[in-house]
């Protein structure tokens, strides 16, 4: 937990509001200051979708503990959870996804503070409909990992295009995204695919259309 902790991955507050624990009792235990009992500890397991086997070695020598192997494991989720969910339930993810911890690992947040309360990374598929205009960047049923704590227009490198989850209507789709007077502007990767906009109202904010940075993106062949 704690080396999640230093990734940005979990803080003391999201792990509390996941197992419905005080954040002082959190902290003490992550601290070495008190123990819990079993049924804390499988709290604390089920909100960060572990196991025992998880924290113990695998045959033949290979090392299934996360703090051993260097693995994050990113949830695939459906659009409508990356979009909308703060915390990721165990009953919303489709499958746990391993990466190497360092692809996500010492990245710049930049989001309204109350979106740092967000599980940060999420896997989405991204279907061919949604594709159309990001080949060969994004090819149909190809996977995004999204930051949802950098929802800032600010591009991330100087000098590159940053590439985004957005929220367009209800569904999710991947676009650069650029915010010119009052209106969110997002454009595909192909030149000539048609620029979406949206219109930000009164009382809106433009944040609100950015569902997270993208990443990483996996395509499947």
């Amino acid at each position: 937990m704690l080396r999640r902790i230093e990734r940005g991955t979990l803080s003391v507050s999201l792990l509390a509001r996941l197992t419905k624990l005080g954040q002082g009792h959190i902290s003490n235990f992550l601290h070495g200051r008190r123990q819990v009992s079993m049924g804390t500890l499988d709290r604390i397991l089920a909100a960060q979708r572990l196991t025992v086997t998880d924290l113990l070695p695998a045959q033949r020598g290979m090392l299934l503990d996360e703090q051993r192997a260097e693995v994050a494991k990113i949830p695939l989720v459906s659009h409508t959870v990356a979009i909308s969910q703060p915390y990721v339930q165990a009953s919303s993810v489709l499958m746990s996804l391993p990466f190497p911890a360092s692809l996500v690992t010492g990245l710049e947040e930049r989001c309204p503070h109350g979106r740092l309360q967000w599980e940060r990374f999420v896997a989405v598929q991204i279907g061919v409909e949604d594709a159309q205009g990001m080949e060969p960047l994004l090819r149909p049923d190809g996977l995004v990992i999204l930051d949802r704590h950098y929802t800032s227009f600010r591009p991330y490198r100087d000098g590159e295009a940053t590439l985004y989850g957005a929220r367009l209507a209800s569904k999710l789709v991947v676009r650069y995204a650029q915010f010119e007077a009052r209106r969110v502007v997002l454009r595909a990767h192909q030149a000539q695919m048609r620029a979406e906009v949206i219109e930000v109202g009164a009382g809106e904010s433009e944040f609100d259309s950015l569902v997270g940075r993208v990443v990483v993106v996996v395509n499947v062949w």
